[in-house]
C-alpha cells in the first residue's frame, strides 16, 4: 500500500515520527513530504536541536528517516515544491493521505482549495478523487476560523482527527498517548497495528498486573 505523509509545522512532530514507523513496519511505501516548518519542529522536538531553525533542513528529513522508518528504503523524501511528483497526480492510483500533525494554516489551504505545495495538492487529489485523507491537527484551542475550515474539509470528505489521546487503555507512558492517536488515524487509512488497546480487550495495563486508584 502506497501512502503519503505530510509533515506540516504545527507541534507534535512525535506523533509523525511513529506514524513513519508504523506505516513502514505494516510494509506500506511511504511519499515522505516535510514543509520547512515541519522541519523546524522535527528538529527542535525530535533531534533535540532546540528551537532555533535548522541550518540544513533535508540533513533533519534524512535523521528524522534514520529514526523511525523500519525500512528506509520504504520511504521516497519528495519535496514540498514537487509538483510532478506521482502523489500530485488522481492517476498515480495512491489510496490514502495522512498529514500529521496538521498546521492550521495547511488546513485553511486544504479547505480552500489553494494547493501551493505538494502537501496541499496531495489532499486535493484525495478529495477530488474520493481517496481516504486523514488530517491531524493539534494546536488548542481552536478559533472560529479553525472549526469552520475543519468543517469545510469535513465536508469535501476528509477525516479530521485531532490529536486527543483516550485513557481507557490505561497509558502508562507519553509513547502510549502517542500510538493511541497514530493507531486511530491508521484505522482510517485502513492500515493494519497493534498500537492500541481495542474497547472490549484487555487494556496493556491491566495485562501487567496494574489497577486504576
Amino acid at each position: 500500500m502506497r501512502v503519503f505523509l505530510g509533515v506540516t509545522g504545527a507541534s507534535g512532530a512525535p506523533y509523525a515520527g511513529r506514524a513513519l514507523r508504523a506505516l513502514t513496519d505494516a510494509g506500506c511505501e511511504v511519499g515522505l513530504c516535510v514543509s520547512g516548518a515541519g522541519a523546524h519542529v522535527i528538529s527542535h522536538e525530535v533531534l533535540g536541536a532546540g528551537p532555533r531553525p535548522p541550518a540544513d533542513p533535508a540533513l533533519v528529513v534524512e535523521r528524522f528517516v534514520e529514526r523511525y522508518a523500519a525500512s528506509p528504503d520504504a520511504v521516497t523524501v519528495l519535496g514540498t515544491g514537487d509538483l510532478t511528483a506521482p502523489f500530485a497526480s488522481g492517476s498515480s492510483l495512491a489510496p490514502a493521505a495522512l498529514v500529521m500533525p496538521c498546521s492550521g494554516s495547511t488546513r485553511a489551504a486544504i479547505a480552500h482549495g489553494t494547493a501551493r505545495n505538494l502537501i496541499h495538492r496531495c489532499a486535493d487529489v484525495m478529495l477530488k478523487e474520493r481517496r481516504r485523507l486523514v488530517l491531524v491537527p493539534r494546536e488548542t484551542p481552536l478559533s472560529l476560523i479553525h472549526i469552520e475550515n475543519m468543517a469545510a474539509v469535513t465536508r469535501a470528505g476528509a477525516v479530521v482527527l485531532p490529536a486527543m489521546p483516550g485513557f481507557y487503555g490505561l497509558p502508562r507512558s507519553v509513547d502510549d498517548l502517542v500510538d493511541f492517536v497514530v493507531g486511530k488515524a491508521l484505522d482510517h487509512l485502513g492500515v493494519e497495528h497493534r498500537l492500541l488497546s481495542r474497547w472490549g480487550e484487555e487494556p496493556a495495563a491491566a495485562a501487567l498486573g496494574l489497577e486504576q486508584a
